[in-house]
C-alpha cells in the first residue's frame, strides 16, 4: 500500500505532434506512429535540415481568451493548454482547493525567439520607441510557468527551470522536492518548447547535431541505429500534476503513478557533447534509483534520452551498463516518433514512462534497422511490447552536461 507521505502522479497534459491528448499520444506510441514531417512553421528553401516534428492545428483558444492567447508567446500558448489538460485529467477542482498551495514549476530551454528575430530588423530600421510592448513578456523564459499560474489561479510556489534537455525532469525533480516539504499541497510540473524557428533550426544544424534526411522524414530519427546521423528537432509539452498520496485520498483521487525518486549531476565536461564514458550520467542513474528506495535489477524499462546523435547514444548506453551490469533492461527512445523536444523532452517522455507502467505496454524505438555493437542495447525495436513492470525510470541528458533522473512506480 502507497504510504500518506508518498508522491504521485495524478494527472497528465501532453502535446506532441502524434497526439495533443494523454490517450492520443499514447495511442500513437504504441503503435509506432511518427510526427516527423517537412517543416510547415517556415519556408525551409536552403536550410540544410528541413524537417521537424511540429504541432498541427494547435488552437490556443481553446484552453484561454483570445486576449490572452495574444500576449503570449507559442512556448506558454503550450503550456498553459497542457497544465490545463493536466488539471482536468486529475479532476483536479481548484475552486475546493487552498490555491496558495498550489505551485507550478514548467521551463523551457530555448523559449520564444520568434519574437526577437521579429522585433531586432524592426528596432535597427526605426531606433528606440518602436518595440512591441509585449516583447519582454514573450521572451523571458519564467513566463510558460506564469502564465500557467495565471489562466489557472495558482498561487503557490512558482519558478522555471532551465537546463537544456533536461528542463521537464529537473523540473519534476524540484516539484517533488517542495511536496515532500510540505511547501505545496499539489504541484504542476513539467517542460515546454516551442522552438522550430529559423534562427534554432540553422544553429542546431550549424552544430551539425541535426538529421539531414529531408527526403524521408518519418525514418530521421534512428535513435541507436548505427546509420543514426542526428536528431529532428521538435515542439511541445508535457505537464504533470504531482500530489501526496494523503491529498490525492482526502478528493478520491486515483494516481497513475508514485513518482519514487529522482537524481542529477553534471558532467562538467563539454558545453554540447556528454562525457564519453557516461560515468557521471550513470551517477544520476544510480543517486535516482538509491532515492527511490528500490534495487537497479528492480527497474523494468529504461525511458532513454536516446537522442539519435553518434556520441549521445553511445555515451548512454555506456552509463546504463554501467548501472545496470548484466540485468540491463528493454532501453526505448520516443523521440524516435518525436523528436527532440528539447526543454519539454524530459516531462513529456516521462509521460511515456508513467503511461508505459500504467498500461503495462513498452512503447518502441522505431526506425531500427542496424545494430550499432557500441549500442548493444534492447532497444524495443520497432514494435510495442507488452511487458508487467512494477518500476520504470526516464533519463534527461542536456547540454553542459546536464543530467536528470526520474523513477516511477506503478500503483
Amino acid at each position: 500500500m502507497i504510504e500518506d507521505s508518498s508522491i504521485v502522479v495524478t494527472g497528465i497534459g501532453v502535446f506532441s505532434s502524434i497526439g495533443c491528448t494523454k490517450d492520443d499520444f499514447w495511442n500513437s506510441l504504441i503503435a509506432g506512429k511518427s510526427g516527423i514531417k517537412g517543416i510547415r512553421g517556415f519556408d525551409s528553401t536552403g536550410f540544410k535540415s528541413r524537417i521537424a516534428s511540429e504541432i498541427i492545428d494547435f488552437d490556443p483558444g481553446q484552453y484561454m481568451s483570445d486576449k490572452l492567447a495574444r500576449r503570449m508567446a507559442r512556448v506558454s500558448q503550450l503550456s498553459v493548454a497542457a497544465s490545463v489538460e493536466a488539471v482536468r485529467d486529475a479532476d483536479l477542482d481548484l475552486e475546493k482547493e487552498d490555491t496558495s498551495k498550489i505551485g507550478c514549476i514548467i521551463g523551457s530551454a530555448a523559449g520564444d525567439f520568434y519574437m526577437v528575430q521579429e522585433q531586432f530588423p524592426k528596432f535597427e530600421a526605426k531606433g528606440p520607441g518602436h518595440l512591441n510592448p509585449f516583447t519582454v513578456p514573450k521572451i523571458i523564459v519564467n513566463m510558460p510557468a506564469c502564465n500557467a499560474a495565471i489562466v489557472l489561479g495558482l498561487h503557490g510556489p512558482n519558478t522555471a527551470v532551465i537546463t537544456a534537455c533536461a528542463t521537464g525532469s529537473h523540473s519534476i525533480g524540484a516539484a517533488y522536492d517542495l511536496l515532500r516539504t510540505g511547501q505545496a499541497d499539489v504541484m504542476l510540473a513539467g517542460g515546454t518548447e516551442a522552438a522550430v524557428m529559423p534562427y534554432v533550426v540553422d544553429a542546431y544544424d550549424c552544430m551539425k547535431v541535426l538529421s539531414r534526411r529531408n527526403e524521408n522524414p518519418e525514418r530521421a530519427s534512428r535513435p541507436f541505429d548505427a546509420d543514426r546521423d542526428g536528431f529532428v528537432i521538435g515542439e511541445g509539452a508535457g505537464v504533470f500534476v504531482l500530489e501526496s498520496m494523503k491529498h490525492a485520498r482526502k478528493r478520491g483521487a486515483e494516481p497513475l503513478a508514485e513518482l519514487k525518486g529522482f537524481g542529477m549531476t553534471c558532467d562538467a565536461y563539454s558545453f554540447a557533447l556528454p562525457e564519453p564514458s557516461g560515468k557521471w550520467a550513470a551517477a544520476a542513474i544510480k543517486h535516482a534509483i538509491k532515492n527511490s528506495g528500490i534495487h537497479p535489477d528492480d527497474i523494468g524499462y529504461v525511458n532513454a534520452h536516446g537522442t539519435s546523435t553518434k556520441a549521445n547514444d553511445i555515451a548512454e548506453t555506456k552509463a546504463i551498463k554501467e548501472v545496470f551490469k548484466m540485468n540491463t533492461p528493454p532501453v526505448s527512445s520516443t523521440k524516435s516518433m518525436i523528436g527532440h523536444t528539447l526543454g519539454a523532452a524530459g516531462a513529456v517522455e516521462a509521460a511515456a514512462t508513467v503511461l508505459a507502467l500504467y498500461h503495462g505496454c513498452l512503447p518502441p524505438t522505431i526506425n531500427y534497422e542496424t545494430k550499432d555493437p557500441d549500442c548493444d542495447l534492447d532497444v524495443v525495436p520497432n514494435e510495442a511490447r507488452d511487458s508487467k513492470i512494477k518500476y520504470a525510470l526516464s533519463n534527461s541528458f542536456g547540454f553542459g552536461g546536464q543530467n536528470a533522473v526520474v523513477v516511477f512506480g506503478k500503483v
